[in-house]
């Protein structure tokens, strides 16, 4: 029967811990809102407010596009990564042995390495659903670019409401793109605990605050001082 050590069962609370309240921050809370992911809102609003303007709308055509091929992309990279984090499991020997040789790295047994693999596949299913949900969501978004109302309308209510949907679609499919991102970046913090708990808890930490500092201290982030979209 497999057994995980106090260590083991302490960092992967930790590391699930991060996960889950760096999420409900982000996304839930006001301090989320002044992060980079949730001033983009704002500019989808002006997208589509800007859409209704246009006769010919090739623009949006052409950046709904990108947006596709960006998510189509790492939904591809993730079943990749499936993939070859099961293939792990087949040279789980060969890979003991060099992780083994490592300074501070813990002794792991074939049936632990199993499952941490296995738990790190699991992350990267996450991903892909997230990555083709959210793929989906912007073929809909490009449907709806293409069933825009005319410009002539653009002050009606109809065509308000429908620039208020489509914004809302656009900013619910970069939700789900910004979770599957979130997912590969743990995915790397998840990495540490190949070598130990200890390794687990500081690649973690690690994680958690480059991706802190992207959404609210980066220079990116300054850029939208003061600026109302």
């Amino acid at each position: 029967m497999l057994a995980f050590t106090l260590p083991d069962t302490l960092t992967l609370g930790w590391f699930l811990g991060c996960w889950i309240v760096y999420s409900l921050v982000i996304e839930k809370t006001a301090k989320g809102k002044t992060g980079l992911n949730a001033l983009m809102n704002g500019y989808r609003d002006r997208w589509m407010e800007e859409l209704l303007t246009r006769d010919i709308r090739i623009v949006d055509s052409q950046v709904t596009a990108a947006l596709q091929n960006g998510t189509a992309f790492f939904a591809s990279t993730s079943l990749i990564a499936i993939g070859g984090t099961l293939t792990l499991m087949r040279a789980a020997d060969q890979v003991l042995v060099a992780i083994a040789a490592l300074p501070f790295s813990v002794p792991t047994t074939p049936e632990m390495w199993e499952l941490k693999v296995l738990g790190l596949a699991v992350i990267f299913v996450y991903a892909f659903f997230k990555f083709a949900w959210s793929y989906r969501l912007f073929n809909y978004l490009a449907i709806m670019v293409g069933a825009a109302p005319p410009s002539s309308e653009k002050d009606t209510p109809a065509a308000q409401a429908f620039a208020h949907r489509a914004s809302r679609l656009c900013a619910d499919a970069g939700l789900h793109f910004n979770r599957g991102q979130r997912a590969f970046f743990f995915a790397l913090g998840y990495l540490g605990w190949f070598l130990g708990p200890l390794e687990l808890a500081l690649s973690t930490t690690g994680v958690v605050i480059v991706m802190w500092r992207r959404q609210f201290s980066s220079e990116s982030r300054k850029a939208f001082d003061g600026v109302t979209p």
